[in-house]
C-alpha cells in the first residue's frame, strides 16, 4: 500500500505544480462562468496628475518596468537626470521610501512633504534654495543636497540629529 500513496502524492505535486503554473501564466485574461466574469487582472497603473512631463514619463516607465497597477505599488523611484522642474503632483505616490533626484533642476520641495513615508531623499545637484520642508520630515533618515548652489544653508536646530544630512560646500564651510 505505501507504493500507491507515494505515487498519489507525486501525481498531486505535479498536477498542483501545473495548476500553479498555469494560473501564473492567466493573470493577463478574465476567467468567466456562464458569462460571469468571475476575476479580472488589474489594470496597469496610468499615471495621471503629475505636471512635469519628465516626472510623469519616468513615473510611468517605473510603473511599466515593475508592472504596477496602483500608485502604492512603486516604493522606489529613481529619476535622477530626466529634466524634471516640478514635482507638483507626486504625493499621489505615499509609499515612496526611497527616492533620487539627482541631476534635475527641481527648486520647490513643498510636494514632498505629504510623502510621510519618505526614507532617503537624494537631490543633489539641482537647483534648491529652501530645505525646510524636507528637513521637517520626521521618517527621513537620508537627505543629500550636495551641488546646490542656491541652497539657503539651514540651522542647526533645523537639522535632527538623526538625520544623515549631505550639504553643498557653501554651507559646511560656514
Amino acid at each position: 500500500m505505501k507504493p500507491f500513496h507515494t505515487g498519489l502524492s507525486a501525481a498531486f505535486a505535479l498536477i498542483g505544480i501545473a495548476l500553479m503554473t498555469a494560473c501564473s501564466t492567466m493573470s493577463q485574461y478574465d476567467i468567466t462562468v456562464n458569462e460571469v466574469t468571475v476575476y479580472a487582472p488589474a489594470s496597469p497603473l496610468r499615471v495621471d496628475g503629475i505636471e512635469d512631463a519628465a516626472l510623469r514619463n519616468c513615473l510611468q516607465q517605473i510603473a511599466e518596468d515593475i508592472g504596477a497597477t496602483q500608485p502604492s505599488d512603486i516604493v522606489s523611484l529613481n529619476c535622477s537626470d530626466a529634466g524634471i522642474t516640478s514635482l507638483a503632483g507626486i504625493s499621489q505616490f505615499d509609499q515612496v521610501r526611497s527616492l533620487k533626484l539627482n541631476d534635475n533642476t527641481i527648486r520647490n520641495l513643498l510636494e514632498l512633504e505629504r510623502l510621510t513615508g519618505l526614507e532617503q531623499l537624494w537631490l543633489d545637484n539641482n537647483d534648491i534654495i529652501d530645505a525646510i520642508p524636507v528637513l521637517r520630515m520626521s521618517g527621513l533618515r537620508t537627505l543629500n543636497l550636495n551641488s546646490n548652489p542656491r541652497l539657503q544653508c539651514p540651522t542647526s536646530d533645523k537639522i535632527r540629529p538623526t538625520l544623515q544630512l549631505i550639504l553643498p560646500n557653501h554651507c559646511i564651510a560656514r
